[in-house]
């Protein structure tokens, strides 16, 4: 199986067999993007459904030209992210009248939580960059992380290429000056 940097044509989410395809190819990497991000294995598996949700209801919009298509699929994982993120207060009330939630089975809750277990490392460690701004943060996670590079990082960001390497360089500076995490052992902890 070719590696998801690797792609050259658009993922055809137009067909069963298509999105089928696409969806094997990135849920490793889309599962690893979330338990990077959340705890709660339940929220994982609703938040990495959400985000293959959104990237077939705009793959038409999807551009070859623009990146590689796990860029696009980051820069939709990060929307959804951020959205649940705001919405969290907005919909504390909503969450306790929901009394239906899908119960995943048990094997898939032992799979997600073990999982985010091995996350826990890289967890302990990402709180001691959170001293970071939000944008030099983003810019170190797609990139030493997710293993995107710079431009396929600015692809997902939004920003230029130039950019996203101005923020890496801040960031392992200020990563190496306060000596409490760098990129090989945030690398270390994937």
């Amino acid at each position: 199986m070719l590696s998801p940097r690797h792609e050259t044509g658009p993922p055809d989410l137009t067909t069963p067999e298509g999105f089928a395809a696409f969806y094997e190819e990135h849920i490793d990497a889309v599962l690893g993007f979330v338990t990077r991000r959340v705890s709660d294995p339940h929220l994982a598996a609703d938040l990495t459904a959400d985000i293959f949700l959104a990237a077939m209801g705009s793959a038409s919009g999807y551009r070859p030209d623009r990146g590689a298509p796990i860029a696009w699929l980051f820069g939709i994982a990060r929307n959804v992210l951020s959205g649940h993120a705001r919405g969290l207060a907005r919909e504390s009330g909503a969450l306790a009248r929901l009394s239906g939630r899908r119960l995943l089975e048990d094997e898939d809750v032992a799979a997600l939580e073990a999982r985010i277990d091995a996350q826990r490392a890289f967890r302990a460690l990402a709180e001691r960059h959170a001293a970071l701004s939000e944008p030099l943060r983003a810019a170190l996670d797609l990139v030493v992380l997710d293993q995107l590079t710079p431009a396929e990082a600015a692809r997902a960001l939004g920003v230029t290429q130039a950019t996203v390497r101005v923020r890496l360089h801040r960031a392992r500076r200020a990563l190496g000056a306060s000596g409490s995490m760098t990129a090989r052992q945030m690398e270390a902890a994937r």
